[in-house]
Protein backbone atom coordinates (compact mmCIF):
# COMPACT_ATOMS: atom_id res chain seq x y z
CA UNK A 1 0.00 0.00 0.00
CA UNK A 2 1.40 3.34 -1.13
CA UNK A 3 2.23 5.95 1.85
CA UNK A 4 0.92 9.21 0.10
CA UNK A 5 1.51 10.81 2.95
CA UNK A 6 1.60 14.72 0.87
CA UNK A 7 -1.83 14.37 -0.03
CA UNK A 8 -3.13 12.90 3.19
CA UNK A 9 -1.67 16.43 4.60
CA UNK A 10 -4.05 18.27 2.41
CA UNK A 11 -6.75 16.21 3.11
CA UNK A 12 -6.34 16.48 7.17
CA UNK A 13 -6.11 20.38 6.97
CA UNK A 14 -9.72 20.82 4.97
CA UNK A 15 -11.82 23.10 7.09
CA UNK A 16 -13.83 25.23 4.47
CA UNK A 17 -17.30 24.24 3.64
CA UNK A 18 -15.84 23.73 0.36
CA UNK A 19 -14.06 21.36 1.08
CA UNK A 20 -16.79 19.10 1.02
CA UNK A 21 -16.94 19.15 -2.27
CA UNK A 22 -13.13 18.60 -3.11
CA UNK A 23 -13.23 15.54 -1.03
CA UNK A 24 -16.19 14.04 -3.09
CA UNK A 25 -14.20 14.60 -6.33
CA UNK A 26 -10.71 12.99 -4.84
CA UNK A 27 -11.29 9.64 -5.46
CA UNK A 28 -11.64 10.82 -9.47
CA UNK A 29 -8.00 12.91 -8.66
CA UNK A 30 -6.51 9.34 -7.59
CA UNK A 31 -7.66 7.45 -10.74
CA UNK A 32 -6.61 10.47 -12.88
CA UNK A 33 -3.33 10.65 -11.44
CA UNK A 34 -3.33 6.63 -11.82
CA UNK A 35 -3.87 6.36 -15.57
CA UNK A 36 -0.95 9.08 -16.12
CA UNK A 37 1.48 7.17 -13.67
CA UNK A 38 0.78 4.36 -15.80
CA UNK A 39 2.15 6.03 -19.21
CA UNK A 40 5.23 7.60 -17.35
CA UNK A 41 8.39 5.87 -15.55
CA UNK A 42 9.29 4.15 -12.83
CA UNK A 43 10.57 6.89 -11.62
CA UNK A 44 7.96 9.26 -11.32
CA UNK A 45 5.52 8.38 -7.75
CA UNK A 46 2.17 8.32 -8.34
CA UNK A 47 1.51 9.75 -4.77
CA UNK A 48 3.55 12.93 -6.02
CA UNK A 49 0.80 13.26 -8.98
CA UNK A 50 -2.01 12.66 -6.72
CA UNK A 51 -0.86 15.02 -4.12
CA UNK A 52 -0.31 17.90 -6.81
CA UNK A 53 -3.94 17.24 -8.03
CA UNK A 54 -5.62 17.14 -4.91
CA UNK A 55 -4.19 20.52 -3.94
CA UNK A 56 -5.37 21.84 -7.29
CA UNK A 57 -8.43 20.42 -6.45
CA UNK A 58 -9.04 22.21 -3.62
CA UNK A 59 -7.70 25.60 -4.40
CA UNK A 60 -10.72 25.19 -7.20
CA UNK A 61 -13.36 23.90 -4.65
CA UNK A 62 -12.25 26.84 -2.98
CA UNK A 63 -13.01 29.62 -5.89
CA UNK A 64 -15.97 27.88 -7.75
CA UNK A 65 -18.48 29.43 -8.37
CA UNK A 66 -21.96 27.12 -9.56
CA UNK A 67 -23.28 29.99 -11.23
CA UNK A 68 -20.78 30.36 -13.96
CA UNK A 69 -19.86 26.51 -14.21
CA UNK A 70 -22.90 24.03 -13.37
CA UNK A 71 -20.42 21.13 -13.45
CA UNK A 72 -17.78 21.03 -11.08
CA UNK A 73 -15.64 18.17 -11.99
CA UNK A 74 -15.87 19.47 -15.69
CA UNK A 75 -15.04 22.94 -14.36
CA UNK A 76 -11.76 21.10 -12.72
CA UNK A 77 -10.73 18.28 -14.14
CA UNK A 78 -8.70 19.61 -17.22
CA UNK A 79 -7.15 22.03 -14.72
CA UNK A 80 -6.20 19.43 -12.41
CA UNK A 81 -4.54 17.42 -15.40
CA UNK A 82 -2.81 20.21 -16.17
CA UNK A 83 -1.31 20.58 -12.55
CA UNK A 84 -0.18 17.51 -13.10
CA UNK A 85 1.49 17.95 -16.49
CA UNK A 86 3.30 21.01 -15.03
CA UNK A 87 4.82 19.23 -12.52
CA UNK A 88 6.15 17.14 -14.83
CA UNK A 89 7.23 19.92 -16.99
CA UNK A 90 8.89 21.59 -13.65
CA UNK A 91 11.61 18.35 -14.03
CA UNK A 92 12.98 19.40 -16.94
CA UNK A 93 14.46 16.58 -18.24
CA UNK A 94 13.92 17.50 -21.44
CA UNK A 95 17.09 19.56 -21.84
CA UNK A 96 18.84 20.90 -25.62
CA UNK A 97 21.26 17.73 -24.79
CA UNK A 98 18.37 15.14 -23.81
CA UNK A 99 16.11 16.53 -27.25
CA UNK A 100 19.14 15.75 -29.48
CA UNK A 101 20.37 12.40 -27.62
CA UNK A 102 16.67 11.26 -27.64
CA UNK A 103 16.51 11.77 -31.74
CA UNK A 104 19.77 9.66 -31.77
CA UNK A 105 18.21 7.20 -29.86
CA UNK A 106 15.23 7.02 -31.63
CA UNK A 107 17.26 6.72 -34.63
CA UNK A 108 18.91 3.52 -33.28
CA UNK A 109 16.61 1.91 -32.23
CA UNK A 110 14.66 1.81 -35.24
CA UNK A 111 17.82 0.68 -36.86
CA UNK A 112 18.15 -2.06 -33.96
CA UNK A 113 14.81 -3.04 -34.47
CA UNK A 114 14.57 -3.69 -37.85
CA UNK A 115 17.82 -5.89 -37.52
CA UNK A 116 17.11 -7.65 -34.27
CA UNK A 117 13.34 -7.91 -34.18
CA UNK A 118 13.63 -6.60 -30.75
CA UNK A 119 14.69 -3.25 -28.73
CA UNK A 120 18.54 -2.84 -27.62
CA UNK A 121 19.05 -2.50 -24.00
CA UNK A 122 20.69 0.58 -22.76
CA UNK A 123 24.21 -1.20 -22.52
CA UNK A 124 23.73 -1.42 -26.04
CA UNK A 125 22.96 1.92 -26.92
CA UNK A 126 25.74 3.11 -24.87
CA UNK A 127 27.93 1.10 -27.17
CA UNK A 128 26.33 1.80 -30.26
CA UNK A 129 26.10 5.59 -29.50
CA UNK A 130 29.01 6.33 -27.39
CA UNK A 131 27.50 7.36 -24.73
CA UNK A 132 27.17 6.22 -21.09
CA UNK A 133 24.66 4.23 -20.07
CA UNK A 134 23.53 6.66 -17.51
CA UNK A 135 22.78 9.35 -20.27
CA UNK A 136 20.92 6.57 -22.35
CA UNK A 137 18.82 5.65 -19.19
CA UNK A 138 18.30 9.91 -18.10
CA UNK A 139 17.53 10.32 -21.75
CA UNK A 140 14.95 7.60 -21.92
CA UNK A 141 13.18 8.72 -19.23
CA UNK A 142 13.09 12.04 -20.33
CA UNK A 143 11.66 11.03 -23.62
CA UNK A 144 8.44 8.64 -21.81
CA UNK A 145 7.69 12.26 -19.88
CA UNK A 146 7.71 13.73 -23.18
CA UNK A 147 5.32 11.23 -25.27
CA UNK A 148 2.64 12.27 -22.38
CA UNK A 149 3.02 16.31 -23.31
CA UNK A 150 -0.26 17.40 -25.38
CA UNK A 151 0.79 16.77 -28.80
CA UNK A 152 1.21 20.12 -30.04
CA UNK A 153 4.02 20.94 -27.14
CA UNK A 154 5.73 17.69 -28.12
CA UNK A 155 5.79 18.95 -31.74
CA UNK A 156 7.21 22.41 -30.69
CA UNK A 157 9.88 20.97 -28.54
CA UNK A 158 11.33 18.54 -30.91
CA UNK A 159 11.48 21.55 -33.49
CA UNK A 160 12.19 24.25 -30.05
CA UNK A 161 9.44 25.75 -30.86
CA UNK A 162 9.88 26.98 -34.84
CA UNK A 163 6.79 23.76 -35.78
CA UNK A 164 3.96 25.78 -34.55
CA UNK A 165 4.52 29.44 -35.45
CA UNK A 166 2.71 29.78 -38.28
CA UNK A 167 -0.20 27.77 -37.86
CA UNK A 168 -2.88 28.09 -35.98
CA UNK A 169 -3.53 25.13 -33.00
CA UNK A 170 -7.09 24.84 -33.52
CA UNK A 171 -5.72 23.41 -37.41
CA UNK A 172 -3.65 21.15 -35.59
CA UNK A 173 -6.21 18.23 -35.93
CA UNK A 174 -7.40 19.22 -39.43
CA UNK A 175 -3.50 18.25 -40.31
CA UNK A 176 -3.28 15.22 -38.31
CA UNK A 177 -6.88 13.66 -39.72
CA UNK A 178 -4.95 14.27 -43.30
CA UNK A 179 -1.53 12.75 -42.37
CA UNK A 180 -2.93 9.89 -41.17
CA UNK A 181 -5.64 9.03 -43.82
CA UNK A 182 -2.77 7.91 -45.97
CA UNK A 183 -2.19 4.96 -43.24
CA UNK A 184 -3.08 1.77 -41.95
CA UNK A 185 -5.97 1.71 -39.68
CA UNK A 186 -3.49 0.14 -36.97
CA UNK A 187 -1.53 3.13 -37.49
CA UNK A 188 -4.17 5.34 -37.03
CA UNK A 189 -5.43 3.39 -33.56
CA UNK A 190 -2.21 4.00 -32.10
CA UNK A 191 -2.81 7.41 -32.03
CA UNK A 192 -6.18 7.55 -31.13
CA UNK A 193 -5.48 5.17 -28.42
CA UNK A 194 -2.66 7.08 -27.02
CA UNK A 195 -3.66 10.59 -27.59
CA UNK A 196 -7.58 10.02 -26.95
CA UNK A 197 -8.05 7.52 -25.16
CA UNK A 198 -5.00 8.07 -22.83
CA UNK A 199 -4.22 4.24 -22.94
CA UNK A 200 -0.44 2.91 -22.19
CA UNK A 201 1.80 1.38 -24.43
CA UNK A 202 1.37 -2.28 -22.81
CA UNK A 203 -2.46 -1.25 -22.92
CA UNK A 204 -2.11 -0.80 -26.52
CA UNK A 205 0.16 -3.56 -27.31
CA UNK A 206 -2.75 -6.13 -25.59
CA UNK A 207 -5.53 -4.31 -28.02
CA UNK A 208 -3.03 -4.62 -31.08
CA UNK A 209 -1.17 -7.71 -30.13
CA UNK A 210 2.16 -6.54 -31.13
CA UNK A 211 4.71 -5.50 -29.11
CA UNK A 212 5.27 -1.98 -27.18
CA UNK A 213 8.52 -1.59 -28.96
CA UNK A 214 7.12 -1.62 -32.38
CA UNK A 215 3.97 0.67 -31.06
CA UNK A 216 6.56 3.08 -30.12
CA UNK A 217 8.49 3.00 -33.06
CA UNK A 218 4.92 3.48 -35.01
CA UNK A 219 4.28 6.32 -32.78
CA UNK A 220 7.24 8.18 -32.99
CA UNK A 221 7.16 7.79 -37.01
CA UNK A 222 3.78 9.03 -37.30
CA UNK A 223 4.67 12.17 -35.16
CA UNK A 224 8.03 12.67 -37.37
CA UNK A 225 5.42 12.64 -40.50
CA UNK A 226 3.13 14.95 -38.53
CA UNK A 227 6.05 17.59 -37.94
CA UNK A 228 6.79 17.13 -41.67
CA UNK A 229 3.56 17.57 -42.98
CA UNK A 230 3.05 20.80 -40.97
CA UNK A 231 6.41 21.66 -42.34
CA UNK A 232 5.10 21.91 -45.42
CA UNK A 233 2.03 23.88 -44.40
CA UNK A 234 3.94 26.30 -43.02
CA UNK A 235 6.60 26.77 -45.90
Amino acid sequence: MMDCSRANIYINELKHKEDELAISYLPAVKAMAFRLKERLPSSIDFCDLSAIGTEELIKLARRYDEKQNDSFWGYAKTRVYGSMLDYLRSLDLVSRSNRKLIKMIDKAITVYLAEHEDEPSNEELSSILGETQEKINDARIASEIYAVMPIDEQLSLANEGSTLEKIEKEDLLEVIEHVLENHTEREQMIIQLYYFEELSLKEISQVLEITESRISQIHKALLKKIRDSIGVVNG
